[in-house]
């Protein structure tokens, strides 16, 4: 993190600007540092610098949205957000370095009810490929698209962004890989929960980071940045409050993300599908697929200037910093252009938008949290409760996954499913025959008998 920190201050072309800095923010990621951003305060020569922490789950854009409020409202003149990973580093046996052990000065809480109960008594929350693929089969099934017709358009979006990735120098994994090779299951691209392989995922074993320094144009002209480092937030907007995958009633669908899209839209005066520049996020393919239709994108469209977080490298819970740093290099060449990045926080729960120009917005910027906003309102349903009897239920998604021993052999079946009374639960069966058939015929539609969080045909 502190060489992104410097790498920032070079690029800004006046490196003296970081003993400026009063806030040093970072999301919190795997690491289990107490307060990196002190050891970085003082490191820069900011010893005097207030420093923040936010939890998992609050979403990368309410981290650069906050940084630009406090900016906006005159509480901070300069501000460090900075994040990043040494998972690969640990991988091959680092080991973390003591640091400073006092608690940050401020943390930011993630919303209570980040997912439901039911979710963690059915055990579809870890790892989160499972409630991805969930999305996935339901988004398909509302389609209509077969099995074997929804495999290939995944992969082949999935190939498009790996071609990106093939050009970007600071891509991780930038090997060529062809739609046949994404979809196909093996032991270097073994299974994780259907229709997802490895390579259909984030990638997070990487050594990666990424550092934004903000302050007003007022500050930056004082301190002497040249104005061809300087980017421009014209939109920024964010939902704090989650709902989780059980409670929606479309688990297919996310409207607080097309209200986010048709906010900024209305605010731009042209729509999302006409900016030259995007970097949807990428954590599964269900994500791009689902932010295509909500924000009015291309469905055969490649939105990507990094390969995305499977070929380009996915830092937990930093790579927005990572994609705005590679969208602000391309606006700078293109001062004309605008260029839109999302955030995805959760079960697709806390969606993020921001659209970037290096010329400054005509009406000044818009930065909000819409939470709250009658817009936003997600359509719901009462979610059953870990200890509900159960009974007949028609599944609404389903996804298998593997044998931990035998990575290539389908072992068990997740399901969300809907009781009689209109009540959204969740269940699992272990029997490797029911998973095996899932694989080639769709639960969705079929009713099943659940028995608290177990079910079976």
């Amino acid at each position: 993190m502190l060489e992104a920190v410097l790498a920032a201050a070079d690029d800004s072309g006046r490196p003296s600007l970081l003993r400026e800095v009063d806030r040093v923010a970072l999301p919190q990621g795997t690491w289990s540092l107490t307060d990196p951003a002190r050891t970085i305060a003082a490191t820069i020569g900011a010893e005097g610098a207030r420093t923040y922490r936010y939890e998992l789950g609050v979403s990368q854009q309410e981290v650069i949205n906050e940084a630009l409020l406090a900016i906006g409202r005159g509480e901070a003149e300069v501000i460090l957000v900075v994040g990043g990973e040494a998972r690969a580093w640990e991988r091959e046996g680092g080991e973390e370095v003591d640091m400073e052990s006092r608690p940050p000065d401020v943390t930011a809480t993630r919303p209570p009810d980040f997912v439901a109960p039911i979710e963690i008594s059915a055990g579809i929350v870890w790892p989160p490929v499972q409630q991805y693929a969930l999305i996935e089969n339901a988004l398909a099934h509302h389609e209509r698209q077969g099995i074997a017709a929804h495999r290939q358009d995944v992969a082949a979006l999935w190939a498009r962004f790996n071609q990106v990735a093939q050009h970007n120098p600071l891509a991780a994994f930038p090997r060529p890989r062809s739609a046949a090779d994404i979809a196909t299951p093996g032991p270097k691209n073994r299974p994780l929960a259907f229709p997802y392989n490895k390579w259909h995922v984030s990638q997070w074993t990487v050594d990666q980071a990424a550092a934004l320094l903000f302050c007003s144009a007022e500050r930056a002209q004082a301190a002497g940045v040249p104005t061809d480092r300087w980017i421009f937030p014209h939109v920024a907007l964010h939902v704090s409050e989650a709902v989780t995958l059980t409670a929606r009633r479309e688990m297919h669908a996310w409207p607080a993300m097309g209200a986010l899209g048709r906010t900024a839209a209305a605010r731009l005066g042209r729509p999302l599908a006409e900016l030259s520049i995007a970097e949807v996020y990428s954590c599964f393919p269900a994500a791009v697929r689902v932010q295509q239709r909500e924000l009015g994108l291309d469905p055969d469209g490649t939105p990507t200037v990094t390969g995305g977080m499977s070929f380009a490298g996915g830092p937990f819970n930093n790579f927005v910093l990572n994609s705005t740093a590679t969208v602000a290099a391309l606006l700078r060449s293109t001062p004309s252009e605008q260029g839109l990045i999302t955030t995805v926080s959760g079960m697709l729960s806390k969606p993020g938008l921001a659209v970037w120009s290096a010329s400054p917005p005509d009406a000044g910027s818009f930065v909000a949290d819409l939470a709250g906003s009658p817009e936003i309102d997600t359509p719901s349903r009462p979610v059953a409760p870990p200890d509900s009897p159960g009974g007949p239920a028609v599944v609404a998604s389903f996804t298998v996954t593997y044998d931990a021993a035998d990575p290539l052999r389908p072992a068990r079946t997740a399901i969300v499913a809907d009781l009689p009374d209109g009540t959204r639960t969740a269940a699992t069966c272990d029997d490797a025959a029911i998973a095996l058939s899932a694989l080639s015929e769709s639960l969705i539609g079929q009713t099943v008998h659940i028995v608290h969080t177990s079910f079976s045909l």
